[in-house]
């Protein structure tokens, strides 16, 4: 194929493959917040057929031999059309190993699992949510098998997907040193009497927080002609486009902070997305470059911006705004203390800064297990109790609160956990970097968040994936990832809120 008309086809190729991947996000988040229990059935078929032609799309022998041309005259083109061409060799490689038909039917099976997980969470009953588990369970050992080709551990396979170069052989220190510098510091705080503001201690009526969740977004920067607001289950973020960002959120009547972080996260996940160049819009190089960084810009917002000191006094003025009587009384220095609680708890999402990484820590070790074939379906409910048993000191009350908590296996992102816990270290690295070039705090204590997402835009997220990770990384963080950079700020930090001393 001669190398002007591979890049015709490459054009073509990304216009297609963004106006499926458009239809299949609408559909999915429309699922996820406003549409009827029982539409999941017929949004089935049209998901089914829009993989379909997505399948076909990429896979077929035009497509080999369009980005086989590109990669072959890397001097002759653009380097971001080579990188276009990069990616979608990937996607190319991933999907052709696997039957159209059996493609539609994971397609399909996802959805039918998400209606499942939905309702099986509801119910507190994971026995009704085990049989579609199996099913996604067999599909991506069988993924991973033939992508590895037998030459890679199943599970590194499926982490390798979400984040490059990942694999058990590195992630297994990284959280061995996380265990172990944390751990102590953990259970001297347990001794400690709980400190700062109680948000249990009142009532958050729905509508007060929805006002609250608007005007947060704008100290975040969020511009609601870009990004809006969603409620659902399990709160996430999709973004179609830079334009088009839908970040969602879950409300709580007797805890107005979870809705609260839960929105500066996702919304940490739509500044990326809403950063990203204009000119890598509707191709294959927009969006975050891999979950671990994407997860690092929520983790970011939700945590080292948001949580801090100098953020209390414009977060206290606005809470003040929105809930009067819940916050009479209530000093910057209350607020900080209640907002960074720690003490173990049984919901992931809903958990200190501290305590987070042991959450994701148990997932990556019931992952390992569970891909391996060492761990049954059937035996997840009771291996999960017995880890927050063991990790956190917690007696798991129910499944809800329990196995059927997090959303992730029911949309088959097995391996993607630890990128929470890799985008956190990451986010600490990135910010040790920021405070070099700026004055991070004053303008936070100010409000401003401006001059953070702007070093932010400008070290990653204009690039989408047009850089490759690990660039990316060197060019953000100054080093390579040292995670007891990492854990040195949660011990700095914690043992001065509760006065410990290590």
């Amino acid at each position: 194929m001669e190398l002007k008309l591979a890049l015709e086809k490459l054009n073509q190729l990304e216009k297609t493959n963004y106006a499926l991947r458009h239809a299949s996000s609408v559909l999915y988040v429309d699922g996820s917040t406003a549409a009827p229990k029982n539409s999941w059935r017929g949004r089935g078929e049209a998901l089914g057929y829009l993989s379909a032609l997505s399948y076909e799309a990429m896979v077929n022998p035009e497509t080999g031999e369009t980005l086989e041309t590109i990669l072959a005259n890397r001097d002759q083109v653009s380097e971001k059309v080579y990188r276009q061409a990069e990616v979608l060799k990937e996607d190319y490689d991933d999907m052709h190993i696997i039957p159209m038909e059996e493609y539609v039917a994971y397609t399909q099976l996802l959805n039918e699992s998400d209606a499942v997980w939905h309702e099986a969470k509801n119910n507190s009953d994971f026995a009704s949510f085990a049989p579609v588990l199996e099913k996604l369970v067999a599909y991506h050992r069988r993924f991973a098998t033939l992508k590895g080709k037998g030459e890679k551990a199943v599970y590194d396979v499926l982490l390798d997907t979400y984040e490059k170069g990942a694999s058990m052989a590195a992630l297994d220190p990284f959280f061995r040193t996380i265990r172990e510098e944390l751990t102590p510091l953990i259970l001297e705080i347990a001794k400690k009497p709980q400190i700062g503001f109680d948000f249990q201690r009142h009532r958050w009526p729905v509508d007060q927080q929805r006002a609250f969740s608007e005007k947060i977004m704008a100290l975040e920067g969020l511009d609601p002609a870009n990004c809006t607001l969603g409620e659902t289950e399990h709160p996430f973020t999709d973004g179609m486009n830079k334009w088009d960002v839908r970040i969602t959120t879950h409300y709580h009547e007797e805890d107005a902070s979870y809705s609260m972080y839960s929105v500066f996260h996702e919304g940490g996940h739509a500044l990326y997305e809403l950063g990203v160049a204009d000119d890598l819009q509707f191709t294959s190089l927009a969006g975050g470059s891999t979950m671990g960084i994407h997860e690092s810009q929520s983790r970011f917002y939700e945590n080292l911006i948001t949580r801090s000191r100098a953020f209390c006094a414009p977060l206290l003025k606005v809470m003040k705004a929105c809930f009067p009587e819940q916050t009479e009384g209530l000093t910057e220095d209350a607020l900080y203390a209640g907002i960074n609680r720690s003490q173990p708890s049984l919901i992931r999402t809903e958990a200190d800064e501290l305590t987070y990484p042991l959450h994701v820590m148990i997932r990556y070790e019931i992952e390992k297990a569970l891909i391996a074939g060492d761990l049954k379906v059937g035996e997840l409910p009771g291996i999960w109790n017995d880890l927050y048993r063991k990790y956190l000191g917690l007696e798991v009350p129910d499944d809800r609160r329990g196995v059927l908590q997090d959303s992730h296996w029911s949309g088959g992102m097995f391996g993607y956990f630890p990128s929470y816990a890799l985008g956190s270290a990451y986010g600490v690295q990135m910010l040790r970097q920021m405070e070099k070039d700026l004055d991070v705090w004053g303008a936070v204590a100010k409000g401003d968040l401006a001059p953070v997402t702007a070093w932010l835009g400008q070290k990653v997220h204009q690039y989408g994936k047009l850089k490759k990770p690990q660039e990316l990384l060197q060019n953000a963080m100054g080093g390579p990832l040292d995670p007891k950079v990492y854990t040195g700020y949660l011990k700095e930090k914690y043992s001065a809120l509760y006065g410990v001393k290590l």
